[in-house]
């Protein structure tokens, strides 16, 4: 491991896609369902990788190359290396709903004093962690590490991986359900980042409001937040129709995020920068600035209606906060829902609860799309589509205007194709 992190240290950085090659990298060549990184070993190398690290003996002749058993293993090895010679405080942070938000805002926050390192993207799995920990450079003073999963013992692995000195995971949702093999599995998985900060004695950030969080955190040191009169560092909310507003003491944050949901998210970045010792008026101005991107919480214009664009991912969880901010929105509204995947065996039973609950809420106008929701029971003034493309073509006959629209589904449902005609 010392040769291939002294390779790991003369690099520009880490790369494990041919095609993004930067000078002086060190590649790795790792394989996938329809790809294999080594068949680009010498190709990177003629682009300028400064070694090459491979799995497969091919009579590799050039210096550059590394031979390793694993190349996935080793990535991850070698990240785990590099965490152990930091000294900086890493965030390890987790949850069904809000990770990436959450990460966002805590990285605009914390930015505001530190040199900050945080996960790009979504880069949260078996191989983003790794390569979001080797992205961490000497100058940084506080990493952001962001763990996803689907299954698990997966946190487990991350976190011990990512070994952070403090921990926050935003809620136990219904997201995943197939792979973590229902609500408890849910809970049992995301709760292994708590495993590891306790047996690890490091502390954790924990939304007092949240009665599964406080127990699943016992026995850890916390940082407590909440909006409870008993609670040491009380948040309110101010308001949540269009964007959200929260307060702490006399200080009043106007933020560009929808949605009553965000509220906790926000509430953490702030308690989190006051665990750090940054002054009130720069977290003001760092969660002011904030504006969210990628479809996540938007609030924003469309040609025709106001909308609130949060397409990028849906649980039934989530989806159900976002039914339930539409309703505190100014009317008439509609709700546009693409299928939620990786339910498994609650697909129907999720699908048709988000269906019943829109109904309930008195939603104006209701708009389905995918296989899984056409499987529902739905009142005939509900339209339901198979696909977004069968959407788009009616929108283009039947204009929709003056309305506060919803768009909110899976990733795989591309609702954003939408937001043109609306």
């Amino acid at each position: 491991m010392e040769t291939l992190y002294k390779a790991y240290k003369r690099s520009s950085g880490i790369c494990i896609d041919s095609r993004k090659i930067q000078g002086d990298c060190l590649f790795f060549c790792l394989k996938g369902d329809r790809f294999n990184g080594n068949d680009f070993a010498l190709e990177a190398i003629k682009q300028g990788a400064s070694a090459v690290v491979v799995d497969e003996d091919r009579n590799w002749e050039s210096p550059l190359i590394i031979k390793v058993e694993d190349g996935l293993k080793t990535l991850q090895a070698l990240a785990s290396y590099h965490r152990s010679q930091l000294k900086i405080p890493i965030i390890g942070l987790t949850g069904s709903n809000g990770k990436t938000t959450t990460k966002e805002l805590f990285r605009e926050v914390l930015s505001a004093k530190y040199k900050v390192r945080a996960t790009i993207g979504n880069l949260n799995n078996h191989i983003g962690v790794p390569l979001s920990l080797l992205s961490i450079q000497a100058e940084d003073e506080i990493a952001i590490i962001e763990m996803g999963a689907n299954a698990q013992k997966e946190i487990e692995f991350l976190s011990s991986m990512a070994q952070p000195t403090l921990g926050y995971i935003t809620n136990f949702g219904l997201a995943h359900l197939e792979g973590f093999g229902g609500p408890e599995g849910v809970i049992k998985g995301k709760s292994e980042l708590y495993q590891n900060l306790r047996s690890n004695n490091r502390t954790v950030l924990v939304n007092s409001d949240d009665p599964l969080q406080l127990k699943n955190s016992e026995g850890i040191t916390r940082i407590l937040f909440g909006q409870t009169v008993e609670n040491p560092f009380r948040v309110h909310l101010e308001n949540a129709a269009n964007t959200v507003s929260v307060r702490w003491q006399d200080s009043v944050i106007k933020t560009q995020l929808t949605g009553i949901y965000n509220f906790s998210n926000i509430a953490a970045a702030l308690r989190l920068g006051i665990y750090f010792q940054i002054p009130i008026d720069y977290i003001v101005r760092a969660l002011e600035s904030y504006s969210p991107t990628n479809h996540r919480s938007q609030w924003q214009k469309g040609k025709y209606n106001n909308l609130i664009v949060d397409c990028y991912n849906a649980n039934p969880s989530s989806m159900e906060l976002a039914l339930n901010n539409l309703q505190l929105q100014p009317k008439p509204n509609i709700a546009i829902l693409g299928d939620m995947f990786e339910l498994g065996v609650y697909a129907q039973l999720e699908h048709q609860r988000i269906i019943d609950h829109a109904i309930k809420l008195g939603i104006d106008s209701l708009i389905l799309v995918g296989a899984h929701f056409s499987d529902c029971q739905f009142p005939k003034t509900v339209l339901c589509f198979l696909n977004t493309d069968e959407v788009l073509e009616y929108l283009r006959q039947n204009a929709i205007k003056g309305q506060t629209i919803l768009v909110k589904g899976s990733r795989g449902m591309a609702l954003e194709k939408l937001l043109e005609w609306l």
